[in-house]
């Protein structure tokens, strides 16, 4: 397969006003990519395509604000995005939501919001719009290190990123035939805003709530700009699988490594992140 042309193509971007999804409109728009941006948050995304317009005039960039978790709203996404957009080169399924607390501290109501944004969406898009995709098109799904390993406090964010890996990976096999490659993404760490707009399930302690916060947004540290770089030459090289970061790369290895045994690890090494967390508590 033809390394992948940016340049003079339409590119449609899920989760485009922060994080990752931020830096890969700013990426696109460098490249001349014209961009179909979609976000849930209206101020955060006008403000990245107008940084995009006024840095890159010759780029068009479109911006649809759409809450990802209500299938009417994916369904009518996606006629509005095949009705403006016509051809497409690049379907970027980035956008993501996180829910802190065990299976039993969740309602199903939360877990099929996460289900909804994190698989649904990305599945119902990448249908819908599949026949805009063209010979020599490219298409990303942005998993997680949870879509590699499964740790306890994730039931929900890891079974939405194993799904969308399983899709990914099953879509790459059968879509080559036509000409379009597939790129499924496991980010680790990456400091987005991932932490301070995750749900919390209904049933988590409130003393809790803000101390897990803190802990997880901790743990991201990974510049977002360099990951969505990443991200790109990973299209252009139409690479199969992206891993970025240590804290995806070290897991991964443990999982391919220990299949089973690797759950006791991850398990203790949760522990061990918390427990400065609950002596916070008790003082």
């Amino acid at each position: 397969m033809k390394p992948y042309r940016f340049a003079g193509r339409t590119a449609v971007l899920t989760g485009a006003a922060s994080g990752i999804g931020e830096h890969l409109a700013y990426g696109l728009g460098h490249r001349g990519s014209n961009l179909v941006l979609v976000d849930v948050d209206a101020p955060r995304l006008t403000a990245v395509a107008d940084r995009i317009r006024s840095a890159h005039p010759g780029v068009t960039v479109q911006t649809i604000v759409a809450d990802l978790s209500d299938r009417s709203t994916v369904e009518s996404l996606a006629t509005q995005i095949r009705g403006s957009a016509g051809d497409i080169g690049l379907l970027l399924n980035n956008a993501g939501i996180a829910l802190g607390g065990r299976f039993d501290q969740v309602s199903v109501e939360q877990f099929e919001t996460v289900m909804n944004v994190n698989f649904r969406a990305p599945m119902l898009l990448t249908h819908a719009l599949l026949p805009a995709l063209r010979d020599g098109s490219h298409l990303v799904n942005v998993s997680s290190l949870f879509g590699l390993i499964a740790p306890p406090g994730q039931s929900a964010y890891a079974a939405s990123k194993f799904a969308l890996r399983g899709l990914s990976e099953s879509l790459r096999a059968e879509l080559a035939e036509n000409g379009i490659g597939v790129t499924t993404v496991h980010p680790g760490g990456i400091r987005t805003r991932i932490a301070e707009s995750a749900l919390v399930g209904v049933d988590v302690p409130e003393s809790e709530i803000e101390p897990n916060r803190k802990l997880f947004a901790a743990l991201l540290s990974y510049p977002p700009d360099k990951a969505a770089e990443q991200i790109l030459h990973a299209v252009a090289a139409r690479k199969a699988r992206l891993l970025i970061s240590t804290s995806a790369k070290v897991p991964d290895l443990l999982a391919r490594l220990l299949p089973v045994g690797h759950a006791r690890i991850v398990r203790a090494l949760t522990a061990a992140a918390a427990t400065p967390r609950r002596d916070a508590i008790k003082k």
